[in-house]
């Protein structure tokens, strides 16, 4: 199915609005939250929350394509979540393999590219091995990149980019003073994605439960209080509108983006000599 011929005429007008308003995100990243919530509210059992979820990642997924959106990263399954009851835990990977083998030709027939962050390792056999192909059919679309955070944790890629760096600088490969913001990026699972210039959080939790911590430095934040389950286009469309009437400052002041260009980048600020870098330069010296 192309999704660009699936749409009706008020939705394509609504598209076409956005695009025409204002630039849109870059990179759109979404903590879907609410799902067990919206099921015990109807007094259905949990894994109904999650199956019903699965339909507003379609509709987030076939939005965001057709919007031209580049990059959407979804958060599916923390490393905290493993701490859920079992039976949870094995619906929920039932339910990713399920939709990873029904969608993957529809994704690839419309170039969207699939990517994976995360401890993968932790994942079931299975459905490391379907995620691998997944990868691998659409490793060449030049579409949106969906990526999945399965079995992520901001904490943990953090912690695991700090110890790669602490081999590579005992291995020599890497010197300390070298060591600066975009080497940590790096080291990163996120490193062939930009930051994302917007986060979406459902159900209406005031939090980021270990996110995209490095990433989401400068991200714009948008919460709406529609559970995941209930979430769609539309209410899309509404956090994009917010988006566009937002002022992205970087830590500037109003005055200096009128001299920037339209993606708000200015002229790299050198920066100064650490005291790291100064004591380190010191010892070498003396040695």
């Amino acid at each position: 199915m192309n999704w660009k011929k699936s749409q009706n005429q008020q939705d394509d007008q609504q598209q076409q609005e956005l695009v025409q308003n204002g630039k849109l995100p870059l990179h759109l990243a979404v903590i879907m939250d609410g799902n067990g919530r919206w099921a015990t509210g109807k007094t259905f059992p949990r894994l109904n929350g999650h199956r019903e979820g699965i339909e507003s990642v379609r509709d987030m997924v076939k939005a965001s394509s057709c919007l031209g959106i580049k990059y959407l990263t979804l958060y599916a399954f923390s490393i905290e979540n493993w701490k859920r009851p079992e039976y949870e835990i094995s619906g929920l990977m039932k339910l990713l393999e399920t939709f990873l083998v029904r969608e993957i030709d529809e994704l690839h027939e419309n170039n969207v590219r699939l990517n994976v962050i995360g401890k993968t390792s932790s994942l079931p056999g299975n459905i490391q091995q379907i995620l691998s192909n997944c990868m691998e059919k659409t490793r060449d679309n030049e579409g949106l990149v969906l990526t999945l955070a399965l079995s992520y944790s901001g904490r943990w890629d953090l912690t695991r980019a700090m110890q790669m760096m602490a081999l590579d600088v005992r291995r020599g490969s890497l010197s300390p003073e070298d060591i600066n913001e975009a080497t940590v990026s790096e080291y990163l699972n996120t490193k062939e994605l930009p930051d994302p210039d917007l986060m979406i959080r459902t159900s209406g939790e005031l939090r980021i439960s270990n996110f995209l911590l490095w990433e989401l430095a400068y991200s714009e934040i948008y919460v709406s209080d529609v559970l995941w389950p209930d979430f769609r286009r539309d209410d899309l469309y509404d956090a994009l509108r917010n988006y566009q009437c937002r002022e992205r400052r970087f830590g500037m002041i109003p005055a200096q983006l009128k001299k920037t260009d339209p993606d708000y980048q200015v002229e790299d600020i050198p920066e100064k000599e650490s005291y790291f870098q100064k004591v380190f330069k010191a010892i070498r010296k003396d040695s």
